[in-house]
């Protein structure tokens, strides 16, 4: 019998982090004071109505974005007092992302993309890590093709596995299945659980689809710009059950 630690390590984190946008008549309060904590080894899926801040927590948590006030941490390391140079650095070594449009380089074959942000860090290539990425991507004999020879679930493996190849401490997901059909985006959303399972990989999704929320392990609900609720060991039913209750809330106003 094995037992949880008693204190996970945390591999991201936010302390009253607050994002506006605009100012007077026409400010938008993005996010208004959210703390949060991302559990290293964990899934963390992020969901809310459209306008509720989740995609703006993402960008901020990733350093895709600066906050307006308040703290964010990766690792042990505070966003704010890093200058270009240090956020770049932090980007490209600690954090692997995942976008909803892919974005390969079309010119690249399917090994070129995976490696290129270790190529442009002037990092070698670990090649037992690499061969265990591909391997449990499923991508071995696709790896000389380029982007359009792939088909829309191979293209986002691809960007899964060049997220996961330079080992980063936490992988941030924004919508990866939105263009995938439903084969393809089980194909993915396997793929991550079992980056988190197998390689004790930290991941955090923002997503609309209940049924890709219950891969993860835990479910944050944004409305407003604040988490109003959580979930753990979420199945699709719960998650949409939840869901429903931000709608008929907002028929409500």
């Amino acid at each position: 019998m094995t037992t949880e630690p008693s204190s996970p390590r945390t591999a991201a984190r936010a302390v009253d982090l607050t994002k506006i946008y605009g100012k007077d008549d026409t400010q938008v309060v993005a996010l208004g004071g959210v703390t949060v904590e991302f559990a290293a080894g964990r899934f963390t899926a992020i969901m809310g109505p459209s306008g509720s801040g989740k995609s703006t927590l993402m960008h901020c948590m990733a350093a895709l974005d600066s906050s307006t006030s308040g703290e964010v941490y990766i690792g042990d390391t505070e966003l704010s007092g890093l200058n270009d140079k240090e956020l770049t650095k932090l980007r490209r070594d600690k954090i692997g992302f995942v976008f909803q449009a892919f974005n390969l380089i079309p010119t690249l074959t399917a090994r070129e993309n995976i490696t290129l942000p270790l190529d442009i860090a002037g990092r070698s290539i670990d090649k037992d890590w690499f061969d265990n990425v591909i391997a449990t991507v499923g991508l071995a004999d696709r790896l000389s093709h380029k982007p359009n020879q792939l088909s829309g679930g191979q293209q986002q493996r691809v960007a899964c596995a060049r997220a996961l190849v330079s080992k980063p401490e936490i992988i941030f997901a924004d919508e990866p299945t939105g263009n995938l059909d439903s084969r393809s985006g089980t194909e993915v959303l396997s793929f991550l659980r079992r980056s988190v399972r197998e390689f004790d990989q930290t991941i955090v999704m923002v997503t609309h689809d209940p049924s890709a929320a219950a891969y993860s392990d835990r479910v944050l609900f944004l409305a407003d710009g604040q988490i109003v609720d959580e979930m753990t060991d979420p199945t699709a039913e719960k998650v949409l059950e939840r869901m429903k209750g931000f709608d008929s809330v907002g028929q409500q106003a």
